[in-house]
């Protein structure tokens, strides 16, 4: 169990392995089965999820950087949110804390922007 900043809790838990039909390098597929309920084969490649448009930190957003994307679900503390993280080491798909320092946010709802600019 991770602490953050008095008493905010939050377990980190293994949801699954690489989904079926997503690549080796899974954190793109593995995110649009979670945001989209679908793969997208554009999405796969983490640095494609850039392509939509800029954002705040909040549930539901997209959190990138070069070669990693992650689905952000709760705010923790500070820069740490709780996130669904696919290939997250170990070829595993984890729920768990971690820092956005460094990541681009974006917002996944305007896929038709995403996946035609």
């Amino acid at each position: 169990m991770a602490s953050f900043g008095g008493d905010a809790q939050m377990d980190e838990r293994i949801v699954s392995s690489r989904p079926s039909g997503c690549p080796h390098a899974f954190c793109g597929c593995e995110a649009s089965l979670y945001r989209f309920g679908r793969i997208i084969p554009q999405l796969n490649l983490a640095t494609n999820w850039r392509r939509f448009p800029r954002a705040t930190p909040a549930p539901g957003m997209a959190a990138v950087r070069s070669g990693h994307v992650m689905i952000l679900q709760q705010h923790v503390a500070g820069n740490i949110w709780y996130v669904h993280d696919g290939n997250a080491g170990g070829h595993v798909t984890r729920e768990h804390p971690r820092s956005i320092a460094g990541y681009t946010i974006v917002d996944p709802s305007s896929a038709a922007f995403a996946l035609h600019s």
